[in-house]
């Protein structure tokens, strides 16, 4: 049999995903499953997206342009200024989801076995394009203790060597909801001009901020305009994962030229997607404020339920919609699978993404969960009660099988 590829192998599991086929069994058992697992938005994609799809009037699908259609990108341009971005539409490619701008700009900026730097834990999916792109990622480790705020910056600087090309951040961010602070950003600013490496600022949550505090982007940072890569995609503001839209913004022409040759190769973005993106745009300034609301809800109910749950702990996140709590149980990754495959409260259970498959550094995250608030307070609560549950019925079966252990044990010796 021909032998699968290192890359291949190399390639990890999703941690979001990769329980999937036991939450599938547990539907087919007739149990309830709570996903807290996935940033799917249950909210409603803006109307005037889904109106835009049932008022299309085209007699073909037509490929799009390789960089999108020049009408989104300028009109992404008035949206973008809003946030003191300021970037023309030359400056904007669009792509299929954020996730292939991340995979374009590795590709275009990264020799293999480059390295990029990236605080942990970390959207999973960085390391996947990493591998794809023949790249090394070098990880600085946040705690929960810190509220997973950035590392000290001596840290990263420890790690650079001459194959150390770029950092990447997500902001807020992905998995822990923690929003970096101007003094954090000019930081990373000093770090990028001192040894010339590219930022890659994944900032698709900048809707979700619910601090005081400013969003700070990468695009803001003077000094460092061509080396900035900015991460973009319409999947969480408008709840439209399903059209596959994102962009790739560098005031980089070089870059940009660059990436433009991968984007030629996959041919064009969704059309379909294009045109349901471009209409979301005119959406009712009430939609994302109600969306926004919903979130802070959402954000409070949470954690203040989580922390009530003997042993349990999380930080307040300040921004997307995820939180890692931290639980009693010595692996998570045991834990979540158990919740599926063998636990129910009442014809219910739940599905968690396990926080190590969000580090790259081994034993990290192991009593750690990513949660998902994508769930209306109903829901949460429900499933919150189910966790509690699941958290004790857990530990009460550990600690009787412990006991029967040492029991045996005392056996065999007499």
């Amino acid at each position: 049999m021909p032998k699968i590829s290192d890359r291949g192998c190399e390639m990890p599991n999703s941690p979001i995903r990769k329980l999937a086929p036991l939450s599938d069994s547990a539907k087919a058992r007739g149990l309830k499953v709570y996903h807290l697992n996935i940033g799917q938005p249950d909210l409603p994609t803006p109307k005037e997206g889904l109106e835009a799809i049932k008022n299309i009037d085209r007699k073909i699908l037509e490929y799009s342009p390789s960089d999108g259609y020049r009408s989104y990108r300028e009109k992404l341009v008035g949206y973008y200024a809003k946030y003191n971005i300021n970037v023309s539409a030359d400056d904007i490619i669009i792509t299929t989801g954020g996730s292939e701008a991340v995979l374009f700009a590795f590709l275009a900026c990264l020799n293999p076995g480059d390295e990029i730097i990236v605080p942990e834990p970390a959207y999973a999916n960085y390391m996947a394009f990493a591998v794809s792109a023949g790249a090394v990622i070098r990880t600085v480790p946040s705690t929960i203790e810190e509220g997973f705020s950035l590392p000290p910056i001596e840290r990263f600087e420890e790690l650079i060597n001459e194959r150390t090309k770029g950092i990447m951040i997500c902001n807020p961010n992905n998995p822990t909801g923690y929003l970096y602070t101007r003094a954090e950003m000019n930081q990373i600013k000093h770090l990028v001009q001192k040894y010339d490496l590219y930022l890659f600022s994944d900032e698709v949550y900048r809707e979700f901020i619910y601090t005081g505090s400013p969003y700070i982007s990468a695009c803001h940072l003077v000094g460092i305009e061509e080396n900035v890569v900015l991460i973009d995609s319409v999947s969480k503001r408008y709840s439209e994962c399903g059209i596959r839209i994102g962009a790739l913004i560098t005031k980089n022409k070089e870059l940009r030229k660059t990436v433009m040759k991968f984007c030629q190769a996959r041919l064009s973005p969704p059309l379909i997607g294009q045109i349901v993106a471009e209409a979301s745009l005119d959406a009712d300034p009430e939609y994302l404020l109600d969306t926004y609301e919903e979130y802070v809800e959402r954000r409070k109910f949470l954690i203040d339920r989580l922390n009530r749950i003997p042993g349990v702990y999380s930080p307040i996140p300040m921004g997307a919609f995820y939180t890692v709590a931290r639980l009693p149980v010595d692996d998570t990754d045991v834990f979540c699978e158990w919740c599926l495959s063998d636990f129910e409260y009442e014809g219910q259970t739940i599905f968690m993404a396990p926080a190590s498959g969000f580090y790259m550094t081994p034993g990290l995250g192991k009593n750690e969960v990513r949660i998902a608030y994508v769930l209306n307070k109903e829901d949460l609560g429900k499933a919150l009660t189910v966790l509690e549950k699941a958290l004790d019925a857990y530990n009460t079966l550990k600690e009787s099988q412990k006991n029967n252990k040492a029991i045996n044990s005392r056996i065999i010796t007499f």
